[in-house]
């Protein structure tokens, strides 16, 4: 599981549910791009922390069979941001969910890559049955 939030920080959280359906990934973008900017992130890493959910979203819609929605989830704490990414349908087994080495030759990973490389902390939690949950953490060090 990701590491929480400090106990200490006040966290605020904000919740989107929207179709699981690539057209509505850049709503989940924006909508999380507006929570974060609440926090102390530089303008760089709102960008980073925008193409993670958007790259989690796409994940979310092209291997989540069954799902009719995508659940985006912030919390805004003074240490950092919190998002996580559930979609509730028969997704991947979890053994096949790993990063692509950028040498590799085979299509697709690119996602799971990035988003590890963007975030500090990015965990899954796998049901096959129930959907999957995407857990990321930015921290603010500002």
């Amino acid at each position: 599981m990701s590491q929480p939030l400090p106990e200490s920080a006040d966290v605020d959280i904000v919740q989107l549910r929207v179709p699981c359906k690539a057209e509505w990934v850049a709503l989940a973008r924006l909508s999380v791009a507006a929570v974060a900017s609440r926090l102390r992130f530089s303008l760089d890493e709102i960008e980073d922390i925008k193409l993670a959910v958007a790259e989690a979203c796409t994940n979310a819609i092209q291997h989540a069979h069954g799902s009719e929605t995508i659940e985006i989830t912030c919390e805004a704490g003074a240490d950092g941001l919190r998002v996580s990414v559930r979609d509730f349908g028969r997704g991947t087994r979890p053994e096949t969910i790993r990063s692509r080495e950028l040498d590799e030759e085979r299509v697709g990973g690119l996602g799971v890559f990035l988003i590890r490389s963007l975030m500090d902390d990015v965990t899954y939690d796998v049901h096959p049955e129930q959907g999957t949950r995407l857990v990321m953490l930015k921290k603010s060090f500002a």
